[in-house]
């Protein structure tokens, strides 16, 4: 088995988008993205969704999942550096952060569903009422549903070797792990992604198809050299390969321009498993 790739240009590639402030804004890059393709995957990677209101990451989940015939990805997380959070007044009690994800996200698929939602819970709350004059509490359906079904799938982010977030990923669809302190380089080792796996299955309760997301950066000028990159994360378990195109992997260090050229050099010559 060969893993999907999060670049290029067929069914089982895809593009995904970054929240880090210095970057445009995910939801429209990706709306503009899906307007321009048919057939690959797209979605952040990822949303801090405790800093965004439920019912708004709901409406441009269904709206965007809409626009591209049903090719959204959700990457969710709780956030990384100061930057999404402290310096923005944000919620920065990384367990209250986890708090919310859990309950948003409980939230959101009941939204999904397109039946009637009423809800109460430490972090959110929804409801509606009958109209005009009539103010008493109703449940109130939040339309339409995804284009998908039964839903959008959810990819967890997470730092392994912490396991909350691990536990997390569990009840959802996939999992986008990062290794500690690696800064641009390779986030997790083949012998990490096996042992991360371990500890995911031993907490899932069901048997649906569960993705594993692997970053790095590959040249992208040796077929050889990209192929020993990539495949020992196979044999672990990995099936999307999400190719670093970010700018720190081409010599970018917090300062001046980014090296565009370069990075869009790197992603013309395509993902490792398509050269």
């Amino acid at each position: 088995m060969r893993p999907r790739t999060l670049a290029g240009t067929d069914s089982s590639s895809g593009i995904m988008s970054s929240s880090c402030p210095r970057r445009p804004d995910p939801w429209v890059a990706l709306t503009a993205i899906a307007l321009a393709t048919r057939r690959i995957r797209l979605g952040p990677m990822v949303t801090p969704v405790p800093r965004r209101r439920p019912v708004k990451l709901a409406r441009e989940t269904v709206s965007l999942d809409y626009i591209s015939d049903g090719r959204l990805v959700l990457g969710v997380g709780i956030g990384l550096g100061p930057w999404e959070w402290d310096y923005m007044g944000e919620q920065t009690d990384v367990r209250v952060r986890g708090e919310m994800l859990d309950e948003a996200l409980d939230l959101l698929v009941r939204f999904w569903t397109g039946e009637p939602v009423l809800h109460e819970g430490h972090h959110y709350r929804f409801r509606g009422d009958f109209g005009p004059g009539r103010p008493e509490v109703n449940p109130t359906p939040l339309l339409p549903p995804p284009r998908q079904t039964p839903r959008i799938p959810i990819w967890v982010a997470g730092t392994w070797p912490r396991k909350p977030p691990f536990r997390r990923a569990a009840r959802w669809d996939g999992v986008v792990p990062l290794g500690e302190d690696r800064g641009a380089g390779p986030r997790m080792t083949p012998e990490e992604v096996r042992d991360m796996l371990a500890y995911i299955r031993s907490h899932r309760t069901h048997d649906t198809d569960f993705d594993v997301v692997i970053g790095g950066h590959t040249g992208g000028l040796d077929r050889d050299a990209d192929r020993a990159t990539v495949e020992p994360y196979i044999s672990a378990g990995a099936t999307w390969w999400l190719e670093d195109v970010s700018p720190w992997p081409f010599g970018w260090n917090w300062h001046g321009p980014w090296p565009l050229s370069t990075m869009r050099d790197r992603i013309r010559r395509g993902p490792p498993d398509q050269m």
